[in-house]
């Protein structure tokens, strides 16, 4: 089949939608002269739309559709009829629907598009053409889950990496920004995320270590191996780095609250090693191209995790519990001791063995 107009479907979360990117470059590779679309969320529109594969991005933002019903139900229905409309006038003869939403595939079916393909999660998968059976990630990465869809529909995979286009004038935002603070070049650079997991909302704790080993461990790389320390973050993790910060005995670069999310690619890519939780920021690193040590708690690693996974170290516990997130629901837990448990001199000798 030689698809004219695709459309991608992922209203979530910056891990989420960069796990699709390898079926972005593989839909590329097989359909040269095809319109790419993508229906996403506006943190993660953002860099999309800086894919040069990419030909035109739809912004879903839930939080905005819910307050419109809210305020007013047929404000609510305008504003889905405007989307309706939008994505109806493209003429589509493909979706690829990762959202396991039926919402999504109602939408995609109204507005004509002939061939709709996803997973069948909870049978939520009625409204789409072809249905993947589906029961959660379980034994294998996302990525590879997501390139099932284009295995069915026996389209070649070439390639199952993650990719970020970053902006040319973001990596020279971030060559100023460095020479700016002053850091010296000499010096092993390393960028710390003590935050993420922000998708857990209010269990995103869960997915954290905490900063006062974050503290520990940097206070013993920077003596160590007399490393520049830069903070990463988005604008509500300012106080969780400032809090760190002042733990530290050593100066710490900050560049918290100050970037946008390619911008943090771009600082990221010119780090030796990125030292990141489990969440989104792990991800952009990967996507970058730079090592990464990361801290799993809950999830699994192998199907959450770093992928490919060479260059790129993951510290756990394992303990007999982990993984305790299975099929997208979190196992009642009161220790979190898969974090607790694990010493700064366990994640210290990872990164060591890397710089």
């Amino acid at each position: 089949m030689d698809y004219r107009k695709i459309l991608i479907i992922n209203p979530y979360g910056i891990g989420d939608v960069l796990f699709t990117t390898p079926v972005i470059r593989n839909l590329r590779l097989a359909f040269p002269k095809a319109a790419i679309g993508y229906l996403a969320n506006a943190r993660t529109a953002s860099f999309l739309k800086a894919d040069g594969d990419i030909t035109r991005v739809f912004v879903y933002e839930r939080d905005e559709f819910v307050q419109a019903y809210r305020q007013n139900p047929l404000k609510f229905a305008r504003k889905w009829f405007e989307l309706f409309q939008t994505i109806k006038q493209e003429a589509f003869d493909l979706a690829l629907d990762f959202s396991m939403n039926s919402t999504f595939g109602f939408l995609t079916a109204a507005c004509g598009i002939k061939e709709r393909v996803g997973f069948d999660y909870k049978k939520r998968g009625r409204f789409l053409t072809d249905r993947l059976p589906f029961e959660g990630y379980q034994g294998k990465h996302v990525i590879e889950h997501q390139l099932d869809l284009l295995r069915y529909l026996q389209i070649p995979v070439a390639t199952n990496r993650m990719s970020l286009a970053i902006p040319y004038g973001d990596i020279q935002w971030a060559r100023q920004w460095v020479l700016q603070q002053g850091i010296d070049s000499s010096k092993p650079l390393i960028g710390v995320v003590p935050g993420a997991g922000a998708s857990w909302g209010k269990n995103a704790g869960f997915r954290r270590w905490a900063g006062s080993k974050y503290a520990e461990l940097l206070d013993k790389i920077i003596e160590n191996f007399d490393a520049a320390v830069i903070l990463m973050g988005d604008s509500t993790e300012q106080e969780l780095c400032r809090d760190l910060a002042v733990q530290v005995h050593f100066p710490l670069y900050s560049a918290t609250g100050q970037t946008t999310l390619t911008r943090m690619a771009a600082l990221m890519a010119r780090c030796r090693l990125v030292l990141v939780n489990d969440g989104g920021p792990l991800h952009v690193a990967v996507a970058s191209g730079v090592k990464t040590v990361s801290i799993f708690g809950p999830q699994d690693h192998l199907i959450y995790g770093p992928y490919p996974a060479q260059g790129h170290v993951v510290v756990r516990k394992e303990l007999p519990c982990q993984p305790c997130y299975r099929r997208f629901r979190m196992a009642r837990c009161e220790h979190i001791n898969c974090l607790k448990e694990l010493s700064v001199e366990e994640v210290y000798r990872k990164v060591a063995d890397i710089l």
